[in-house]
């Protein structure tokens, strides 16, 4: 960095765009290694996975005591023995298909013809009739009168024939033998690759912890574990569930009349490891097959019927079963990552993409230095809930969030809710105010939008575990909430009743909830007089303004407790005196102070102890907690509590502490 202010200051400003072009200048030069390099990376990758597909082989004869190296070459021998075996039965079941195409010549052209009449006075489909039959006419050899011209005509052409010069040896094995020897020089390459990256499975995973980083080894190794057992499982699933979708194709032309079904059925079951559109390329062979061989239209039919009801079982009920609803990919980036990779291998890009997006996303998630591949390849949310709330306030859509909340509430408690997603995204919103970043119209935008969709969720009535099994009918950013509340805290299940409240307690609106100044706080102070109502604790809400102003609330002789909500910072001395002014409006009232952020433990009984509060807490299931205690009729109604959701009958953690129902159930007295 420069000495001079003003060339540093330039340096960061244009350090962005620095590191962007770098970015895409080792995109650019990854790629062209893969593609330049493709003879030889291709073999690799193919070997690598292969490896993972035979590790849970090669353990198990591990674990008969059956020796490393001959494990290895068993199970590599075996495996290699089928894919020849597969590629014989290809080629021999081809060849007697091309055999007996020209039988099926007639039938195609009977079929062509009864079109081409069916179709006389339709514009569009006649004119693809006659096109295919065009390019049937095209593809056929020119006859040989054009050639040497017709007998007994005027002018006899002059034949003239050009023969290249005669190849030499070497010219005449390159073009006999290249064709063959490639493959079989492939297959070589892939064949060693497997044999040493399974025996050498162990160093090979030591030197890939060296290369990710070996400062925490414990879980360096325990995320390369995971991965690999990971792709194993889903590679064992997907190859599993390919050979049977295949299996089931074969058998039902077998049954239908379909020529070469055994053909058709192997390629069905590798053409489903291409996504989207395997399945689909797999059904055309048969269809035109059926059609040239049936002269009716029953067996195309059929054919049709088998495929579209095998696939979207494969698909939508064996495949999520195996190995969950999708692969943990995004929709976009396996068509993304089959374009990219037929662009640079082929057709066996195409085929491996799936499972090297699948390879590239679980490093993403394992190795810190590859986070991004995670966010661009995968399909979890790539914003942490509380951030997908807020975004949504920001663009000014609570009906999404209003739809997601509900989502929730089939899964969770509605305070649960709102301790984890909404109260967290009213603290993002106030780091952005105390920035300067949001505006005072843009603040009154995002407050009502919240405050909009705290309304409508304190007023959902929604069925737990309805709609079909909750959180898992629902999208992945609900069950990412979901996943990241975790469960409810026992205190959100009860509901007090009447005759479980001291007297003092039994008013219309018992409990006075304050709200402070700040433009978000209404929300924060609406949300908590809402969990209070809906356990059975009847509150009033009123600001802070009117407070201060001498303003008195309602039924003031009802009150038992004054819950004042800070969502931004404030002074403690500005707390202790509103407490003190609470105290001298209701004489003998409770106070409750909510500091709706996250805190250390330690700190805050001496908080509380500096408020002058009778209760401190920082969520609103510490809020519940506290104001439930403090309701009791009798350490009898806790105890009987006690029994039907844990609450500790005479509890004795500090305040602040998180418990399974809250720290505030301590209760400390006034200091």
């Amino acid at each position: 960095m420069s000495d001079d202010p003003v060339t540093a200051r330039q340096i960061r400003q244009g350090m962005p765009i620095f590191v962007a072009l770098a970015s895409v200048l080792l995109v650019l030069a990854v790629m062209a290694a893969l593609y330049l390099g493709r003879e030889i990376l291709m073999p690799v990758t193919l070997a690598i996975l292969l490896s993972f597909v035979l590790v849970p082989a090669v353990r198990a004869l591990r674990r008969l005591l059956v020796p490393r190296a001959l494990a290895v070459l068993l199970v590599v021998a075996v495996t290699f023995g089928v894919l020849f075996g597969v590629g014989s039965l290809i080629a021999s079941e081809g060849a007697q298909l091309a055999a007996d195409l020209p039988r099926y010549s007639l039938t195609m052209r009977d079929k062509i013809a009864a079109l081409r009449g069916a179709t006389a006075d339709a514009g569009t489909l006649s004119r693809i009739v006659d096109m295919v039959q065009d390019l049937g006419n095209a593809l056929q050899p020119p006859p040989q009168a054009e050639l040497k011209g017709e007998p007994g005509s005027a002018t006899h052409p002059l034949t003239v024939e050009i023969r290249a010069a005669k190849a030499g040896v070497l010219e005449t094995f390159q073009t006999f033998a290249g064709p063959i020897l490639h493959p079989l020089a492939t297959t070589g390459l892939i064949l060693l690759f497997t044999i040493f990256i399974l025996l050498q499975r162990e160093d090979l995973r030591n030197r890939a912890i060296r290369i990710a980083g070996s400062g925490d080894l414990r879980r360096t190794t325990a995320a390369i574990d995971d991965a690999a057992s990971r792709l194993s499982r889903f590679f064992l699933a997907q190859l599993a569930l390919n050979i049977s979708f295949g299996v089931v194709i074969g058998l039902g032309l077998w049954i239908i009349g379909v020529p070469s079904p055994t053909l058709f059925g192997v390629l069905a079951a590798i053409l489903r490891f291409v996504p989207y559109i395997g399945a689909v390329v797999s059904a055309v062979l048969p269809l035109i097959l059926a059609a040239a061989v049936d002269p009716g239209w029953s067996m195309v039919i059929a054919t049709a019927i088998l495929f579209v009801v095998v696939e979207p079982i494969a698909g939508h009920v064996v495949e999520p079963l195996l190995y969950g609803h999708s692969t943990g990919l995004s929709p976009i980036a396996v068509i993304l990552a089959a374009t990219i990779w037929t662009f640079l291998w082929g057709p066996v890009g195409l085929i491996l993409a799936t499972p090297l997006t699948v390879c590239l996303v679980v490093l993403g998630r394992h190795v810190e230095r590859l986070w991004y591949l995670d966010v661009l390849l995968g399909d979890q949310p790539a914003l942490a809930p509380p951030e997908i709330f807020y975004q949504r306030m920001l663009a000014n859509d609570p009906a999404e969030a209003i739809d997601q909340g509900r989502q929730f509430l089939k899964e969770r408690a509605l305070v649960t809710y709102y301790d984890e997603v909404v109260l967290a995204g009213l603290l993002l919103a106030q780091e952005d105010r105390s920035r300067g970043t949001l505006d005072r119209e843009r603040q009154a935008e995002v407050g009502t939008a919240i405050r909009q969709v705290v309304d409508r969720l304190g007023r959902a009535r929604v069925r737990r575990g309805a709609a079909g099994g909750g959180a898992r009918s629902a999208s992945r950013e609900t069950a990412a909430a979901v996943a990241a509340a975790g469960p409810d805290r026992q205190v959100a299940g009860v509901v007090l009743a009447p005759e479980d409240l001291a007297p003092n307690w039994r008013g219309r609106t018992p409990v006075l909830c304050v709200s402070s100044r700040g433009p978000f706080d209404e929300a924060a102070t609406q949300m908590l007089s809402q969990t209070l109502d809906r356990h059975g604790l009847n509150t009033q809400v009123m600001p802070l303004s009117a407070l201060r102003e001498g303003e008195r609330p309602e039924r003031v002789e009802e009150i038992a407790m004054v819950c004042f909500s800070y969502l931004e910072p404030v002074s403690l001395s500005q707390i202790r005196f509103t407490v003190r002014q609470a105290r001298a409006a209701v004489p003998g009232v409770r106070v409750l102070v909510g500091f709706w952020r996250e805190r250390d433990p330690a700190s805050l009984e001496r908080l509380r102890r500096a408020t002058s509060a009778d209760y401190l807490v920082t969520s609103l299931n510490e809020a519940l907690a506290a104001v439930m205690s403090a309701s009791r009729a009798s350490d009898a109604v806790l105890a009987r509590n006690a029994g039907d959701v844990g609450v500790l009958a005479t509890p004795e953690g500090r305040v602040g502490e998180r418990h399974d129902l809250g720290p505030a159930l301590s209760g400390p007295g006034i200091s």
